[in-house]
């Protein structure tokens, strides 16, 4: 638990996650103090920043909560079900009608799409 707070990628979401909370309570600020002047549009806005705050402190955490045992969890369900649609969609070809150069490029494909591993902006 402590390594997911300590380690680079999450001092770095947190300080990120500091600096966007401060831009939206000061664009808040900003827009409640335009509205207190008379400008009618701000009171919308001076609405709008701190939801931006709140979409900002949810990616935050989405971001620092996705580790590898989670992804694991969702790579070989992403596999099983990869799996059962080939076989679904190979039991339902048929085959006398298929090229033979197609069929193989065909399972080819199948095969790729259930070994490949999503992309993902964490993997180098």
């Amino acid at each position: 638990m402590a390594s997911r707070w300590l380690s680079p990628r999450g001092v770095a979401l947190c300080f990120g996650l500091v600096a966007w909370v401060l831009v939206c309570g000061l664009a808040a600020w900003w827009q409640v103090t335009r509205a207190l002047q008379g400008n009618q549009y701000s009171y919308l806005y001076a609405i709008e920043w701190p939801g931006f705050a709140a979409v900002g402190v949810f990616i935050w955490w989405r971001m620092l909560h996705s580790d590898a045992a989670s992804r694991g969890v969702r790579e070989v369900e992403r596999a099983h079900e990869e799996t059962r649609r080939i076989e679904t969609h190979t039991a339902r070809r048929d085959r006398d009608q298929e090229d033979e150069q197609l069929a193989a490029y065909n399972d080819h494909l199948a095969r790729l799409a259930a070994s490949g591993r999503p992309k993902d902006w964490r993997r180098q």
